[in-house]
């Protein structure tokens, strides 16, 4: 896979509601930047449907989409996280989770029907908010003088950076995410700069 310098995501929640045959699916769509953050969403959802029959799920995660996790939750094998991250990949999303809450109706679906009413509930969420395209980052830490605050700022500020950490003290440091496509020129600027040091930041 050619790394590429942008991906697309959603940066705002969602919910949308299908009903099939007397059950109802709520679809819920939020924006994750890690498992952790699913892990907490999933427990408030359960936590507010707590009569629900099924909460099912897709994520997706990471630049080169290599992570992902769905479950069923009790429904047929295969018949509804499947189906929920497929609508995530169809409109090639990352850092994207849809939990579908099925509050059953009494009338059997069958695998066929159930396939249908996740997929439909997912796309359904997924319509109502817009995908938003964000630059691939690389993090860097800065540490210079106080007095080189304003120009380092202006620096990053140029180059669209995203500010993640910073302390601003006699001697100062900020950790910045970099686009890639800006990376060469940004850190070999800080770099001519007296006294400035930078060192790439990986992230785990």
């Amino acid at each position: 896979m050619t790394e590429k310098d942008f991906y697309f995501t959603i940066d705002k929640t969602a919910c949308a509601e299908l009903k099939e045959r007397g059950s109802r699916f709520i679809a819920y769509a939020f924006p994750i930047a890690k498992a952790e953050d699913f892990k907490n969403i999933l427990a408030k959802i359960k936590a507010e449907h707590p009569k629900a029959t099924h909460h099912c799920f897709g994520y997706r995660l990471g630049l080169n989409h290599d992570k992902f996790r769905v479950s069923d939750d009790g429904e047929p094998a295969g018949s509804a996280g499947r189906p929920i991250l497929g609508q995530i990949d169809s409109k090639e999303l990352t850092d994207v989770l849809v939990i579908v809450v099925r509050y059953f109706g009494g009338t059997l679906l069958g695998i066929p029907g159930l396939i249908s009413a996740y997929k439909s509930a997912a796309a359904m969420v997924l319509q109502t908010v817009p995908a938003v395209q964000k630059q691939v980052e690389e993090n860097y830490r800065i540490q210079f003088d106080y007095t080189q605050m304003n120009e380092i700022m202006r620096y990053l500020k140029q180059a669209g950076c995203t500010i993640i950490e910073q302390e601003m003290q006699l001697f100062c440091f900020i950790v910045a995410g970099i686009p890639k496509n800006r990376v060469e020129m940004l850190v070999n600027r800080l770099k001519s700069q007296k006294g400035v040091e930078i060192s790439k930041v990986v992230v785990r």
